[in-house]
């Protein structure tokens, strides 16, 4: 694809956005322009705060118009296929939670299954923390794995909007819920993809949500949720988690420390004790995960896929570990030429600049976009209130703690994506009492805010509906690698891909991954280690049809193995 071409793809949703942030505003400071609300407008704004002020309906509200909104666009949007490897990794882990297992053996024929972010010694399980899999794994029983992420999503939605009712009036913290759904419950890759970045914010969620209603009430229900927030962030994003869970400590701690702290008896029934017993049952069962996945209770299966796979670090201040022998030139591009000429860079001050710079943008075009860049217009006065003072240093406290780390992407900032909503509606609060001329310009730009996420939603789905190419294509994912499957899964019989790739083959998107129980799958994926090597494998598989793919032709090229007749 033409670079100017990939550009235009890549921010035209933000330009549409943006126009559409240009046409409100001359709209809005048109010369004839009145303070008149149109009525439909305000019969709106009526029922909107009438389901704001029951608070258990407005929080169930936003979680089910996610899932119906999202589940509605199915036939236009489709349901995705994973195209990243850390995708398929957490699909490994939905698979084996799904079968009833923690992880899997090592299969004999190992080494021709190595994919990336995936171990195969001492077990065959994916790398990453169990949280991402167990959401998945909960689809996966559902009838397919991405009804977990479409769930958790509709649940993070959902928390958002309990979360900003502890820290803003109802209407505000309606308002916030909806355009989180908006922003994020029906476009995003974590919506739309296999991460579950979903879970994490979550997660962040709860435990922002319990802080100011332990401080209020001391009630053993909201310290239980705030254990609960921080047991889902150690077993999603355990680096972020953390940055979020001490500033959170800090604050309770300063609460404590206060006049205003609960008497001792209280504290220890209704605060600690649930926090306690919450944590140390999750520091059990994380630790005996580990365990059975790596065989240290202290050892993740992150250290161990990094200290096989790679030399580049997750920090800037660490050195490179030891070079490694890879199997497969694949492997070798991926770790050597990309991942650790990124952490080289990354190291510099240079480099260091530049991919700050990309991380801010990427920041940026996910979570804010120019509808949401308005509001932080109000920023300054938004530091003057008290109360709104905790999360603002919270957030910066944490994005601080993003810029060390080589890697980044959105779901990164997941726990603090409330900390980020805090901070937006309360900007919209001060945004709403602009005047000029005497005008309140203030309220009509808060209005539009919601209608323009909402415009840009209709808008992306018309386009994708009419085929007009404004943004990637739906349905997102591996899509030749999925039609393949479905075939094949669908032919008699079991299969064995061989895949070969050729000289010029980018470690993106990767083909070779399999399931958890790889001896009963339909169809096994394994890379080419050449005649000689290869046959060690075919005759492993010597009942299965076996088959050489080439995916870096145009379409990709499946034949039968060379010397193996197909019955």
């Amino acid at each position: 694809m033409p670079a100017a071409e990939d550009f235009l793809i890549r921010y035209a949703v933000q330009v549409i956005e943006f126009v559409l942030v240009l046409a409100a505003c001359a709209l809005i400071l048109r010369p004839r322009a009145t303070n008149a609300t149109p009525s439909a407008l305000l019969w709106l704004e009526k029922h909107f705060l009438h389901l704001a002020r029951r608070k258990n309906a407005a929080v169930v509200t936003v979680g089910l118009m996610c899932l119906l909104m999202r589940a509605a666009l199915i036939p236009i949007l489709s349901i995705p296929e994973p195209y990243y490897h850390d995708e398929y990794s957490y699909l490994l882990a939905a698979d084996t939670f799904a079968h009833g297992r923690l992880t899997n053996p090592t299969h004999p024929m190992w080494i021709h299954f190595e994919s990336f972010h995936i171990i195969q010694r001492p077990t065959y399980m994916s790398m990453y923390p169990p949280a991402e899999g167990v959401v998945l794994a909960a689809g996966q029983l559902l009838g397919h794995p991405w009804l977990g992420n479409l769930l958790v999503t509709a649940l993070m939605c959902a928390a958002l909007t309990w979360m900003l009712q502890a820290w803003l009036p109802p209407g505000w913290a309606l308002l916030g819920g909806v355009i989180a759904l908006l922003r994020l419950g029906i476009f995003g890759y974590w919506i739309n993809g296999y991460w579950c970045g979903s879970v994490t914010a979550l997660g962040g969620a709860l435990v922002l949500g319990a802080l100011p209603r332990l401080k209020r009430h001391v009630r053993a229900r909201d310290a239980t949720w705030m254990a609960l927030g921080l047991a889902i962030l150690a077993n999603t994003r355990p680096y972020e988690g953390l940055i979020l869970a001490v500033t959170v400590a800090v604050a309770m701690g300063a609460w404590l420390a206060s006049p205003l702290h609960p008497k001792l008896p209280t504290l220890l029934l209704r605060v600690v004790a649930p926090i306690a017993l919450v944590l140390t049952i999750t520091a059990i069962a994380t630790g005996y995960y580990n365990y059975r996945v790596t065989g240290s209770p202290f050892r993740m299966g992150y250290q161990v896929d990094r200290n096989t796979y790679s030399r580049a670090r997750y920090f800037m201040w660490q050195d490179p570990l030891p070079k490694v022998q890879y199997r497969y030139k694949v492997m070798e591009d991926f770790y050597e030429g990309i991942e650790f000429k990124y952490y080289q860079d990354n190291r510099t001050l240079a480099g260091f600049i530049k991919q700050s710079a990309s991380k801010i943008a990427w920041f940026w075009r996910f979570f804010l976009g120019p509808a949401l860049t308005v509001p932080l217009l109000a920023l300054p006065w938004t530091w003057r209130d008290r109360r709104i003072r905790f999360p603002l240093l919270a957030l910066a406290i944490f994005l601080l703690g993003l810029s060390v780390e080589i890697w980044f992407r959105p779901h990164y900032v997941a726990p603090a994506t409330g900390l980020l909503y805090i901070v937006l509606i309360q900007c919209m609060r001060h945004l709403r009492l602009w005047k000029w001329k005497g005008r309140w310009l203030g309220q009509s730009v808060v209005r539009a805010i919601p209608l323009i996420c909402f415009a840009t939603v209709i808008i992306r789905v018309t386009a994708i509906y009419a085929h007009a190419t404004i943004e990637e294509p739906w349905p997102r994912g591996n899509m030749p690698r999925a039609e393949l499957l479905h075939r094949l899964e669908n032919m008699p019989g079991q299969h064995l891909i061989v895949v070969r790739y050729a000289a010029s083959h980018l470690p993106d998107p990767e083909w070779v991954y399999n399931a958890a129980d790889i001896d009963t799958s339909k169809v096994v994926w394994a890379r080419d280690m050449g005649e000689q090597q290869n046959q060690e494998l075919l005759q492993y598989f010597k009942n299965r049809d076996v088959w050489l793919l080439d995916p870096d032709e145009s379409p990709p090229k499946l034949s039968p193995y060379p010397g193996i007749v197909h019955e």
